[in-house]
């Protein structure tokens, strides 16, 4: 599972040693619970690491919102000539200084550090395999002070996080994905921007109508089907994979509550 692979070298092997280096130093000021702690000073690291990504995907979510009203007219003056409309939406986007598929980059690059993280977390909590994790684990430290000499103490304010809901047979560990999916739910509704207001004229057309309910219906998909599905996996993966997200999340909602408040601030000027 650690061989020096290029994913392992890149994502893999510095997540192992800064979560062992955070676990360290938990561990030496004596707090309880180091391990669920490193987690946590692990997901404040990559949060910040995201940050300007993060960012950008804001600002463009704000930008596209703006041009909506924009983009209708466009759909509506070329809808018979589909080369022409993609030509210029794209002009459109080049004069705001956007790019529509920036908004993704912050999701995708997110995909590779949750595997390696899992696969970080798999290793620390594997149960019954403590000598052959260790082992492991000493063989790809940065550090000889990184190495060490026992199984890592999983237990964080009452939850194992090795364990995942659905094994633990105790109904508290339901409380994870619970948490999770508001969380997420949360998150997705404080990062949908508030559109501007706009005055509806006479001459609108029903096909203004039915675009505003397609994106009705994707908003409504992304606040209530991304986090029963979020919830779904917390439920299946081990708890401390669920305390990285939660944590993440929590960052977000905070961001994106800002963020909105700028904008409404600004539409209203």
């Amino acid at each position: 599972m650690l061989s020096p692979n290029l994913f392992n070298s890149v994502f893999v092997f510095p997540i192992l040693n800064l979560l062992l280096l955070l676990y360290k130093v938990f561990l030496f000021i004596r707090l309880p619970g180091a391990f669920g702690f490193a987690i946590i000073g692990l997901t404040v690291l990559i949060r910040g690491l995201f940050q300007p990504f993060f960012k950008q995907q804001m600002e463009t979510a704000k930008k596209m919102q703006e041009l909506k009203p924009h983009l209708d007219r466009l759909n509506e003056k070329h809808k018979g000539d589909q080369k022409t409309l993609q030509q210029e939406q794209l002009k459109l986007y080049q004069q705001a200084g956007i790019n529509p598929a920036s908004g993704c980059l912050f999701m995708i690059i997110q995909i590779p550090v949750f595997i390696a993280l899992y696969q970080a977390l798999s290793l620390f909590l594997i149960n019954n395999q403590a000598a052959k994790m260790i082992t492991e684990i000493n063989g790809i430290l940065y550090a000889p002070f990184l190495r060490i000499t026992q199984a890592i103490n999983p237990w964080f304010f009452g939850f194992n996080l090795a364990v995942s809901p659905k094994q633990s047979g105790t109904w508290v560990y339901l409380l994870v994905p619970l948490v999770t999916g508001i969380l997420q739910y949360f998150q997705a509704t404080s990062m949908a921007m508030t559109p501007p207001v706009q005055e509806k004229k006479p001459d609108d057309k029903k096909g203004k109508e039915d675009s505003a309910d397609f994106q009705k219906a994707m908003n409504t998909q992304m606040k209530f089907l991304f986090p029963l599905m979020i919830g779904w996996f917390s439920y299946t993966l081990p708890a401390g994979l669920s305390l990285y997200w939660n944590i993440f999340s929590l960052f977000s909602i905070i961001q994106g509550k800002q963020l909105n408040v700028k904008s409404q601030i600004t539409n209203k000027k």
